[in-house]
């Protein structure tokens, strides 16, 4: 056959197993470096983190642009999980005066179960849906005592949060929750399960993520 084209075997095989280029081995170097970064950030990282990682590791990646990486993860289909932090709705200057801010800015303490902070984390999911994470914070061991996962924002996500974390630890005398003023946390139904527990209810004059921010969502009791 080769003799009727006129071609040497060479060429003919050449044809029919091309031998891929460096450009597209670079490609799938590349591909395979982006996607190993990504899952080692558990899914959270993207293009920029992502481009800055590579070119801290590998000196050939430091002139590579953004644009390659944007493409890399389109070509894999993957895109980081965006979360981000619940923005409390401003409350109406009557119920402000109703509240006590107990904690003052006082987030110092002596022993486990004086002061709790509870938190409302949204979070943007690879389907494309908004889900919510409530939890609550024991502020003396910095730990996530309580939490509850919904794909709807009502009370009931602050109660069984609240629940969660009563089921492992002891309401001490004396023992402050601190919260923001969402509507949530100011329902008349949380209202009365705190009472019930003896829980004092002060909450933040407006919404502070000073102390969530240094939590993270793993669960230590």
């Amino acid at each position: 056959m080769c003799r009727l084209l006129g071609i040497s075997r060479a060429v003919y095989y050449r044809k029919i197993n091309p031998t891929p280029s460096k450009r597209a081995n670079e490609q799938v170097l590349l591909d395979r470096r982006v996607l190993r970064v990504y899952h080692e950030s558990g899914r959270v990282y993207g293009a920029g983190k992502i481009h800055y990682i590579l070119a801290q590791n590998y000196s050939d990646y430091r002139k590579i642009s953004m644009k390659c990486i944007q493409r890399s993860m389109r070509r894999q289909k993957i895109r980081s999980i965006v979360i981000k932090k619940f923005k409390a709705g401003k409350p109406a200057k009557k119920l402000l005066k109703n509240y006590q801010n107990l904690l003052k800015q006082d987030f110092s303490t002596t022993r486990l179960n004086q002061k709790w902070v509870a938190d409302i984390t949204y979070i943007h999911t690879l389907d494309d849906v908004w889900c919510y994470l409530s939890t609550i914070m024991d502020l003396h061991s910095r730990k996530i005592i309580g939490y509850h996962f919904d794909r709807n924002m009502t009370t009931v996500i602050v109660e069984k949060a609240l629940e969660d974390a009563v089921s492992n630890r002891n309401v001490e005398n004396g023992l402050i929750l601190h919260t923001d003023l969402g509507s949530q946390y100011t329902s008349n139904e949380y209202e009365e399960r705190l009472k019930e527990l003896t829980i004092t209810i002060p909450t933040a004059v407006k919404a502070v993520p000073t102390i969530t921010k240094e939590s993270n969502h793993s669960m230590h009791y």
